[in-house]
């Protein structure tokens, strides 16, 4: 069994998937399937007690074992994602702490004692290059079924008691994170008051490369503080930073394998964010030929009482190894983070394109 964390992801296996969700408390769970765009073809892809398959047999729910059978090949070729959810009538998700989403031989099992949200996706099964793979989400809605509905391009009626009173404008859906999928896109948050995680994750599948045969990514990152001083954060060298004191960024460790479901992480002091000016995000492959869509990879920025920022390195560029993610930034004291995915052939390169001004030599993690 391969246990994942957020964001992990790992291939399934067969024309036969079981999805299984296990709930310790009362809930609806239900399951829709999106196009490229992210919105179903109708009513028709959202399956739930009252629906409980698609006109093709492709995806069966069986209601009384909250149980998806999936069969890949009688999909239609338009849909490309299934995303598994639960929905509670009173109360929030967190009433469901202890569930897990099982997908042929992966589980996931949320963290969800402090959810405020009435509606989650806890997983969803995914195509990628004609191989179908299972991810782990953990994504939460306000409001219920309704907005989650909506969310995929379904209008669900909701009863008003007689006579109805005049209703209030619905509260907006908030998504528990922030998808920066767009060139430069930025989002700017409060000034940070504790740590900072930025996790490095990537697909627990063998690549076919390198002497291991794993796909291998390392996290790091360029940093300046307000002084000036600049300087680099990586496993190569062994330069892995301090977070009691400057420059207040740490590498927390070095996951040459890939095995770990956890990825790489990166913390940052964010009591000591009015000393740091920008941080430049990178990824890199290490070893062997680079081939970034085998990887799959996501960084998660996770910042105290906001909502988390993920960036994805979705375009690649196989004749380069290296991927600047992302620039986080110190404007007014608030915490800004800029989408960049743009590749390089190395640290070097990385520098000269952001004019950093560091000295370069030869280095090794051996």
């Amino acid at each position: 069994m391969i246990e994942l964390s957020q964001g992990g992801n790992a291939a399934v296996a067969g024309d036969a998937v079981r999805v299984a969700l296990t709930l310790p408390a009362e809930a609806d769970v239900s399951a829709y399937l999106l196009r490229g765009d992210g919105r179903v073809r109708g009513d028709a892809d959202m399956l739930f007690y009252n629906q409980p398959a698609d006109p093709a047999g492709a995806v069966r729910l069986d209601v009384a074992t909250r149980t998806f059978a999936v069969t890949p090949s009688r999909l239609d070729p338009a849909i490309e994602r299934i995303v598994f959810c639960v929905t509670v009538d009173r109360g929030t998700v967190a009433a469901l702490d202890g569930a897990s989403i099982t997908a042929g031989e992966v589980v996931y099992r949320p963290r969800l004692g402090g959810a405020t949200e009435a509606a989650m996706m806890l997983g969803e099964l995914y195509r990628r290059a004609g191989q179908w793979k299972f991810r782990a989400v953990g994504q939460g809605f306000d409001g219920g079924l309704a907005p989650l509905a909506r969310s995929f391009g379904i209008e669900v009626a909701e009863p008003v008691a007689a006579p109805p009173p005049p209703p209030p404008p619905p509260p907006p859906v908030r998504l528990s994170k922030v998808t920066l999928d767009k060139p430069r896109q930025t989002v700017s948050l409060a000034k940070p008051t504790g740590e900072i995680v930025i996790n490095l994750n990537w697909s627990r599948g063998k690549g076919g490369w390198g002497r291991s045969g794993a796909v291998d990514l390392d996290l790091g990152c360029l940093f300046e503080l307000d002084d000036g001083w600049k300087g680099v954060i990586q496993a190569l060298g062994g330069t892995f930073g301090n977070f009691d004191a400057e420059p207040w960024i740490a590498l927390s460790a070095d996951d040459r394998s890939g095995d770990s479901t956890s990825g790489e992480t990166m913390r940052v002091n964010g009591r000591r964010w009015d000393r740091i000016r920008r941080i430049l995000v990178f990824a890199l492959i290490y070893e062997g030929v680079p081939n970034w869509q085998a990887t799959d990879g996501v960084v998660t920025v996770k910042v105290p009482g906001e909502q988390d920022i993920e960036v994805r390195m979705t375009e690649g560029r196989n004749d380069r190894r290296l991927c600047a993610v992302a620039m986080l930034e110190n404007v007014g004291d608030r915490f800004q983070a800029m989408r960049l995915v743009d590749y390089h052939q190395g640290q070097r390169k990385l520098d000269e394109a952001y004019r950093w001004g560091l000295r370069w030599t030869a280095g090794s993690k051996d």
